[in-house]
């Protein structure tokens, strides 16, 4: 059984589902120290022929909380416009309709924690791409293990889940050795991340954007080939 253990990101890159896709098991990892200026609540959109950044408000962010401790500052006003934004720049993609519906479904969902909003937009995807893999929340299932340090922590999930095997995003090596988990019985692996191109409107290509870029101008079937392009090490 593979697991990866991972911060929950809104509307992540399409790498981010390239690891959730390679393995039995996705942990959000909620009840770690957030991360200013990262991924958590903001990702980048296509405007114009650019990726431009969006950023979903928060109350109090800081570094010294938990993910799951920080509360969203989002407004109706803030929705309508992030909306219209999207609008603005995606109306003419052939997946439109689809990629925002999924958008509304996420924010009408009423989540005001920066947790459970990213972990929703990323279920939403998810189920819309019919993947299989099954997800857990670390504050949840594995809540006494949050005083562990960081490699330790990881193998005693994996362990309590019964895996032998934990994948983690290519970064990590620099974190963590092989040896670390080896000696734990567990095989530790990398993901290498294949981002390949798709037409988003005839302009070239801007590569690393939101999934909801990559859904705009793919089908299920064609995302999905996407998704697969990557290789383990």
């Amino acid at each position: 059984m593979n697991v990866a253990i991972m911060q929950p990101y809104i509307f992540p890159y399409l790498g981010y589902f390239q690891l959730i896709h390679s393995v039995d098991t996705f942990v959000f990892y909620d009840d770690v120290n957030f991360i200013k200026r990262g991924w958590i609540n903001r990702n980048q959109i296509l405007v114009g022929l650019e990726a431009i950044l969006f950023t979903v408000p928060l109350k109090k962010a800081s570094q010294n909380k938990l993910i799951n401790e920080i509360d969203t500052a989002i407004s109706e006003k803030w929705v309508l416009q992030f909306y219209k934004t999207i609008e603005q720049n995606y109306k003419n993609a052939p997946f439109f309709n689809e990629t925002f519906g999924i958008l509304k479904k996420v924010f009408e969902k009423g989540h005001t924690n920066i947790s459970s909003l990213a972990i929703e937009s990323i279920l939403q995807i998810s189920n819309y791409l019919q993947l299989d893999t099954q997800f857990e929340v670390s504050s949840l299932e594995y809540p006494h293990t949050a005083s562990l340090p960081k490699a330790e922590r990881l193998i005693a999930i994996c362990k309590e889940k019964g895996s032998d095997t934990y994948i983690n995003p290519s970064g990590g090596k620099k974190l963590y050795q092989k040896n670390t988990f080896k000696e734990e019985g567990i095989t530790l692996s990398f993901i290498e991340n294949e981002l390949l191109p798709y037409s988003q409107f005839g302009n070239q290509f801007v590569i690393g954007l939101s999934m909801l870029d990559v859904l705009m101008f793919n089908s299920v079937e064609a995302t999905n080939k996407l998704i697969s392009n990557y290789k383990l090490n």
